[in-house]
């Protein structure tokens, strides 16, 4: 259920960028197409540019700069911050400061946002169209970014590097293929509807569709083939709960180009101190939403419960329970090792960390076996339970 909206004054340059731009789009590109027709190079270049500019967003100014998920080189941050500008979403700046506060209240009615539960179009796209309070830009949440001086220098002029950069661009492509109107269209408009509607999305579907396997405490949810559109924002569930890893994609399957381009810019010493949220802690988020998700199966169908079901819950219990300790533990004396930095300390957390590699895999072992009981046991629950 949405809320209602209060009435706000018009926003005429978000209008202008995100409603009167498309319609032009949907009349000139099909009259270009009749009159002229398209070169196979402006097709292109509406491809090749529109991961240009949707990387700049997703690699400089989401991981970057709105969540320091790593560091860069000056060379790098020039480099994403014209591919972000070329993208037109606003400055570093005004980005970051907004997205962190969406973080720090995420589905809060009044403060997030772009918040899901005002509906999906608000959170994708209506909340730019009017001066919404809770989108008005409020930058204390960003002492960092003020004392950028690139990020500033893009701040304090931001329309005309949005000019220059598109200029410098497109002109210089279109004139290169010999299909100026093409490039123009295609790799400059369609292209920049296109890398608005993919970062849309995270603000919206992302929080509408998919799998919570690390968190229920708010509405983000992974998504493989949000993953592919967004190019590897879509497991936004991880995301939501460890937003400080340079990764959104953890699982060495998952689809998170960004992720790659950050790591390969590591090797060629582009970039430094990417920052890995700990394994440990992840597998323990994953551990308890498996059992909060068992809990969930078996309140379901309580009163066919059986005592081998109740004796399996308690069993998994027990298990979360004692690795939850575990990791506890581990945790303390990495704190002391901190603290401390002694090298009897250090010694202790060599041995934690190989007992934790062993006690992980032993717990992974058990959970799954009490996992397939429990899916038996449930599964000849629903049979018995539509037969009566």
């Amino acid at each position: 259920m949405t809320t209602p909206l209060p009435k706000a004054p018009f926003n005429w340059v978000a209008i202008f960028a995100l409603v009167f731009l498309p319609i032009v789009a949907v009349i000139a590109i099909p009259l270009y197409a009749y009159h002229h027709d398209f070169s196979l190079a402006a097709w292109i270049s509406m491809f090749v540019l529109l991961g240009v500019s949707s990387l700049g967003i997703t690699a400089g100014y989401h991981r970057l700069w709105a969540h320091r998920a790593y560091e860069a080189t000056l060379p790098l941050k020039i480099l994403f911050m014209i591919m972000g500008t070329f993208a037109v979403q606003n400055s570093i700046l005004y980005w970051s400061s907004g997205h962190r506060t969406h973080h720090r209240h995420v589905d809060d009615i009044e403060k997030d946002p772009y918040s899901i539960n005002k509906g999906f179009w608000y959170a994708h796209i209506g909340w730019m169209l009017r001066d919404y309070p809770a989108a008005e830009p409020n930058f204390k949440n960003a002492p960092d970014l003020l004392n950028d001086k690139l990020v500033m220098f893009q701040h304090k002029y931001y329309v005309p590097m949005v000019v220059v950069v598109h200029s410098a661009i497109l002109l210089p492509i279109g004139w290169a293929v010999g299909d100026m109107g093409g490039v123009l269209l295609l790799g400059g408009l369609m292209r920049l509807i296109l890398s608005h509607h993919v970062t849309f999305f995270i603000n919206s579907l992302c929080h509408m569709w998919g799998k919570r396997p690390y968190t229920d405490e708010n509405t983000a949810r992974d998504n493989f083939w949000l993953a592919i559109a967004t190019w590897g924002e879509g497991y936004h569930n991880y995301h939501h709960i460890f937003q400080y890893d340079y990764r959104n994609g953890v699982k060495w399957w998952q689809y998170d180009p960004t992720k790659w381009l950050i790591w390969t810019c590591s090797k060629l010493g582009l970039a430094k101190n990417l920052r890995r949220i700990p394994s440990f802690n992840i597998k323990k988020a994953e551990l308890a939403m498996k059992f909060k998700y068992a809990e969930q199966d078996l309140a379901i169908y309580g009163l066919n419960v059986t005592e081998d079901m109740c004796n399996v819950k308690s069993r998994v219990s027990q298990e979360y329970e004692a690795f939850t300790q575990t990791l506890n533990d581990w945790a303390k004396l990495k704190e002391q090792e901190i603290q401390a930095k002694k090298a009897s300390v250090a010694e202790k957390i060599h041995q934690m960390d190989d007992k934790l590699k062993v006690e992980f895999q032993l717990v992974e072992q058990r959970l799954s076996y009490h996992r397939e009981t429990l899916n038996l046991l449930l599964r000849n629950v629903k049979k018995n339970t539509i037969s009566e």
